[in-house]
């Protein structure tokens, strides 16, 4: 029996944005029932589409009913979701979007809410002008975004703040890293635009390419060979900002996937530590560098606590990834403004701050120290490199400049949509001999 795209995405939403599962294990759960790879492109374009604008329509379909089904009927409410996200966002065809959603309440064993659904869309279509002022009005319906990040983007960044919440709101670029142990760029961009693909180089950053939109990787050739990784190009900014040479001892810590980890490799005969606490994410860790053919030593443990994996000889470069809000990602991981909360920032701050002073000890005099977080809240960021100058003598801010974000108080800010890139700070800090 044919599953129903639309129903197994009402599902998925509904676990998504009202249990806080992952979008990503959604997805990696429910895409193996659909065989055509159409219906997995348009699943994953409900879920992530869903996810990124439910905070303006699930407020919409609570307007259109009068009694809500969140919790009665959580899929067919998500469901409503998905029929204006269709409507407003995917723009399908009017007729087309409201008669599949119809349906899809049926194979949700819904039938007798059937009439409910097709009368709510139709209505949506008839006063729409009206209800989207109404959504307008508000910047948490406005932008999708959750009133405590609105509020905190306004204050830590003023002027941009509108101009964020915006790129979070757009499909990003597909940016790829070439291994330079296996292949060239000139010569993977040759071999990927003969094979039906847009690829470009990225005008500043020597190892990325850029594709207009995403797509299936694991089909496009020179994957299985470890020509090549997806890695967007503000994190291929870290191999920069490290100033590796052959023969450095390199920790990277909270290193899960290993994105940064394996750019490090692919730039010079490091000797590298991968560090990750947790198990299951080192897993991803090992299987990256499996594909790209890279060797590193891969230790679980807690970065704050090196008590429990350091063997007494400092490193000469330190790779801070630190755990962060992901603030500065959502347009990647838009589930991650459903269940991210105002309170976890203080224990996000707590946590960079141990790890920070944690590692601190372990880098070698003259060594350098990369600090970086996928957050674009002040208090992440430079607040927890200006503690630990405050409190380390022997530690001194190294100034630089890159072709896109801003200088922040310590270190560089890029805003999510700079240069259609992901927002992430960086610090880099020398410790004097």
């Amino acid at each position: 029996m044919k599953v129903d795209t639309r129903a197994l995405a009402a599902r998925g939403l509904a676990e998504i944005a009202l249990r806080g599962a992952s979008l990503r294990d959604v997805m990696e759960r429910s895409a193996p029932r659909l065989a055509d790879p159409r219906d997995r492109a348009l699943l994953m374009a409900l879920l992530s589409e869903g996810a990124r604008w439910w905070l303006r329509f699930d407020a919409a379909v609570d307007g259109l009913l009068e009694k809500s089904l969140r919790h009665k009927d959580p899929a067919v409410h998500a469901l409503l979701v998905l029929g204006l996200v269709q409507l407003e966002i995917l723009e399908l065809q009017d007729y087309a979007a409201v008669a599949a959603t119809v349906e899809a309440v049926r194979a949700l064993k819904r039938p007798q809410l059937a009439g409910l659904v097709n009368a709510v869309l139709r209505r949506w279509q008839r006063e729409r002008e009206t209800l989207l002022a109404r959504l307008d009005a508000r910047p948490q319906t406005r932008h999708a975004h959750p009133a405590w990040l609105a509020a905190a983007l306004q204050r830590d960044w003023p002027a941009q703040a509108d101009a964020v919440m915006a790129a979070d709101n757009r499909e990003p670029s597909l940016m790829l890293r070439v291994n330079r142990q296996r292949s060239e760029r000139a010569a993977l961009i040759e071999q990927l635009q003969a094979a039906g693909y847009a690829a470009l180089a990225h005008p500043w950053l020597s190892d990325a390419l850029v594709l207009p939109h995403s797509t299936d990787v694991t089909r496009m050739p020179g994957f299985e060979d470890g020509l090549f990784a997806v890695q967007d190009g503000a994190a291929q900014v870290a191999a920069d900002l490290a100033d590796l040479r052959d023969g450095l001892r390199v920790l990277d810590a909270c290193a899960a996937p290993g994105g940064k980890a394996c750019h490090l490799l692919e730039r010079a005969d490091i000797d590298l530590t991968a560090l990750e606490m947790d198990a299951a994410r080192a897993e991803r860790i090992r299987q990256n560098l499996m594909r790209l053919r890279l060797n590193a030593k891969l230790v679980i443990g807690d970065a704050g606590a090196p008590k429990g994996w350091w063997k007494g000889q400092p490193f000469d470069r330190i790779l801070i990834d630190a755990p962060c809000s992901a603030t500065g990602v959502l347009r990647r991981r838009p589930d991650v403004r459903l269940h991210r909360r105002e309170r976890d920032i203080g224990a996000m701050h707590l946590q960079q701050r141990r790890i920070l002073s944690a590692l601190w000890p372990l880098l070698a005099p003259g060594g350098r120290l990369v600090y970086i977080t996928c957050s674009v809240l002040r208090a992440e960021n430079e607040a927890i490199v200006d503690e630990l100058l405050a409190a380390q003598p022997d530690a001194q801010a190294v100034a630089f400049s890159l072709p896109a974000g801003r200088a922040a108080a310590t270190g560089w800010q890029i805003l999510p949509g700079d240069d259609d890139l992901d927002g992430m700070y960086y610090a880099v800090l020398q410790k004097l001999r």
